[in-house]
């Protein structure tokens, strides 16, 4: 049975605004903190602390909290984690999602090593576009960067996508002398299939400290496309959807793009038009922000549709301008940023 939201909170906003005027019409909904793999710059090497499965969201909990931001304006979700499908049921979870009335987008990251017995249920359900984590081609640096030998299933993911008509979007983390050898080979996947390629400037997100700003990043995005032209010739820029993250571009000859992301540097703070809400119930309205409400403590405090929408709609008046300035309200103690399986890819 799907959750029902109350006639009255169905009243808040038809389209949700924050208070310098962007529309917040996206979520990423993570829906566990669990991945399969130990990627270097998502976790330490011993892994991260999992919440109890008590303190995650149940999947009722989260159609409740989806369907109602549904009403609020909300019209796409990107479920990630963690790893998605480290969560048994997902499947089926997607498929009561899909049928809330309201949300017109369903789209997933993952990092594809479980992924590929569920491509045809995903293709079934409509699921838009899949973003896959791979920051490499090579199996011995792939095994580096994650810890875990598991390529091949990642591959067998892409191309199972691919061949039920999935659009594929490849997320490339850049890391100074890790995979800089690997950008032109990932690239090239563009030349022959129809993909999107993005390469992503690496964040702190990895349970550890990172003092340093985006002056010091070696790979930022401006190095990124220098780079790439001087392989691939000139880039040609496409128009930027609004809200978009990546600045995508065209290569004379290839069937798909390539995209770069901005994601320390965050220049495109001025369209950010995404909510994320943790798998614990933590809405963070920026990827840099310490969280600004807990909806598990207002779910599992008997607090109405009403009262939780309110809730919701004070606190995205109150959202940062851009992620530096989510970054300078964090409170001391939390300048040491927790990973990136927590907060939701």
């Amino acid at each position: 049975m799907l959750p029902t939201v109350s006639p009255a909170a169905t009243n808040v906003a038809s389209t949700l605004y924050d208070q310098h005027g962007r529309p917040l019409e996206y979520l990423r909904l993570a829906v566990t903190d669990r991945c399969n793999l130990r990627c270097f710059y998502c976790m330490p090497e011993e892994g991260i602390k999992y919440m109890p499965k008590h303190e995650l969201l149940s999947y009722e909990e989260m159609l409740r909290l989806t369907g109602l931001l549904a009403t609020m304006g909300v019209r796409k979700v990107r479920l990630t984690g963690g790893e998605p499908f480290v969560r048994r049921d997902l499947v089926p979870f997607m498929e009561r999602l899909a049928q809330l009335p309201g949300i017109e987008d369903i789209s997933l990251t993952t990092n594809g090593v479980l992924t590929a017995p569920h491509v045809p249920a995903l293709a079934r359900l409509g699921v838009k576009a899949v973003n896959l984590s791979l920051d490499t081609l090579d199996r011995a640096r792939f095994a580096s960067i994650t810890r875990r030998d598991e390529l091949p299933r990642v591959m067998e993911t892409f191309y199972a996508l691919l061949e039920a008509g999935v659009k594929v979007k490849i997320n490339a983390v850049v890391m100074d002398g890790q995979n800089i050898d690997a950008l032109v080979p990932l690239a090239e996947l563009s030349r022959t299939l129809p993909v999107d390629v993005r390469f992503i400037e690496e964040m702190p997100f990895n349970g550890g400290s990172h003092e340093a700003g985006p002056d010091s990043l070696p790979w930022n995005h401006v190095r990124i496309r220098q780079h790439l032209e001087q392989h691939f010739g000139e880039l040609t820029p496409l128009a930027m959807a609004a809200g978009a993250t990546a600045s995508d571009y065209a290569i004379a000859g290839h069937q798909g793009h390539v995209g770069i992301i901005a994601a320390y540097s965050r220049t495109f703070c001025g369209t950010c038009n995404r909510l994320r809400m943790t798998a614990e119930g933590g809405i963070k309205t920026c990827l840099y922000d310490q969280g600004v409400l807990d909806v598990r403590a207002l779910l599992r405090g008997g607090k109405d549709d009403d009262e939780i929408a309110a809730a919701l709609a004070a606190a995205f008046r109150f959202r940062a301008a851009n992620g530096f300035e989510a970054e300078r309200q964090r409170p001391l103690h939390q300048l040491s940023f927790e990973s990136m399986a927590t907060i939701g890819g």
